[in-house]
């Protein structure tokens, strides 16, 4: 979603109203993630995608439509494998999609959201999408089918950013907004951001307390999706339906070893939107001039570097380490590092001999079988790799697999659904 942001604040700015239509939960083999948005200007412009072009057409008429009239909508496409075709959604998955207007009035908060992801700070949005007591259910499984929204809690929102007030007591990176921001909140008047770091509400203190603490979670993951609560913030209650859209910064990627696979690395980790940085001791070889596409280029030792940012916490659970040295006096003791934190996928560059070299140096210094199991060595997918681009086609397959469970194996030998 965060591509649409832009566009959308270029408008809301303007004073313009925007339909936006927003992928809030998936089943089967959903073309799109939740948070996926497609927003339809005032002039008919389109951005962005919810469906890879499934569903648009018929999108594009309903965000139109509620634009004019601000009643949001909540529609499902797609039933099951055999009867998606007839909806549009032909991959045999399915999509709720929540559509609304977007406008200064309806949506207030918008600049404090959006400076927030160009700064790079964390953010959830928290939206109630459906109230069921004010009689708006979720869609049922009908072809097409729609329910007006615009009723109860809908549209109201809380923008959570992290907990500014960790046990160390210092702010968490910065991300908290200023005590004294003001903003009317969609039917909510004007609040300020409180010191727990949330700006607005969603109806109930008890509410706005259960979301905020389930929204960091979800931030803290990198997960977007939603939750359902009692009036009062009861987690085992469904009468509200509330999405949340975690926007945080992008996922790191760490190459190690300043050689010509690595710039291809570098560059397929930027494709799939990593924050790259490539760090070798020897500054001859990291300079910015090699690796144009890294966003940052370090020259220190591997392990000393990937310490320091795992202890200056910038390192998460989305993060992967690509270790392509495949010398003993680098990749040992950054592996011993990497292995024991708890990284999305750690890959070390090296033939089989390397590898099984590599492994009794591991051993020795001191790792486990089960964190050693963590590793994948040799690096990539097997899929006949011969040239840098190629071998960096072939690790980006293996972190994109690892990423969503994949097997690895072609779809065409597989059954089942395709997107994880």
């Amino acid at each position: 979603m965060d591509d649409v942001l832009a566009a959308l604040h270029a408008r809301w700015a303007a004073g313009e109203p925007a339909g936006l239509a927003t992928v809030v939960a998936t089943w089967h083999s959903a073309p799109r993630q939740p948070g996926a948005a497609m927003l339809v200007a005032a002039d008919g412009t389109v951005t962005g995608s919810v469906s890879g072009g499934c569903v648009e057409g018929d999108l594009y008429e309903v965000a139109g439509e509620v634009r004019d009239t601000g009643r949001a909508v909540l529609r499902r496409y797609g039933v099951s494998d055999d009867d998606a075709f007839a909806v549009g959604l032909t991959c045999g998955g399915i999509l709720d999609i929540y559509v609304e207007r977007v406008d200064r009035p309806a949506f207030p908060a918008l600049s404090e959201v959006t400076a927030a992801i160009a700064d790079g700070r964390p953010v959830a949005v928290a939206t109630v999408v459906a109230d069921r007591c004010a009689g708006a259910a979720l869609p049922d499984d009908s072809p097409g089918a729609a329910t007006a929204v615009a009723a109860g809690l809908v549209g109201r929102r809380l923008i959570v950013w992290p907990d500014p007030t960790p046990a160390s007591g210092e702010p968490a990176g910065g991300s908290a907004p200023v005590a004294d921001t003001t903003a009317a909140v969609a039917g909510a008047g004007s609040v300020r951001a409180d010191a727990g770091g949330r700006l607005g509400t969603l109806g109930s203190a008890r509410l706005d307390d259960a979301v905020t603490d389930d929204a960091r979670g979800l931030l803290a993951a990198g997960h977007t999706g939603t939750l359902t609560y009692g009036h009062d913030g009861q987690r085992r209650g469904d009468d509200l339906t509330v999405f949340v859209a975690s926007h945080a910064p992008r996922p790191r990627m760490i190459v190690f070893g300043a050689i010509d696979f690595a710039a291809a690395v570098a560059r397929a980790g930027s494709f799939l939107g990593y924050r790259v940085t490539v760090c070798d001791a020897r500054p001859v070889f990291a300079t910015r001039a090699r690796f144009p596409q890294a966003d940052e280029v370090v020259v220190e030792w591997p392990h000393r570097y990937l310490a320091a940012e795992a202890a200056a916490g910038r390192l998460d659970a989305r993060t992967v380490v690509c270790v392509l040295t495949h010398d003993p006096k680098f990749d040992v003791p950054v592996l011993t590092e990497a292995l024991r934190l708890p990284l999305a996928y750690v890959g070390a560059m090296g033939s089989r001999r390397t590898h099984d070299d590599r492994l009794a140096r591991l051993r020795e210094a001191g790792l486990t079988d089960v964190e050693l199991a963590r590793l994948a060595s040799p690096i990539g997918l097997d899929i006949g790799a011969r040239t840098p681009e190629e071998t960096a086609v072939s690790v980006a397959a293996e972190i994109v697999s690892r990423r969503w469970h994949g097997t690895g194996s072609p779809l065409s030998a597989t059954t089942g659904r395709i997107h994880h």
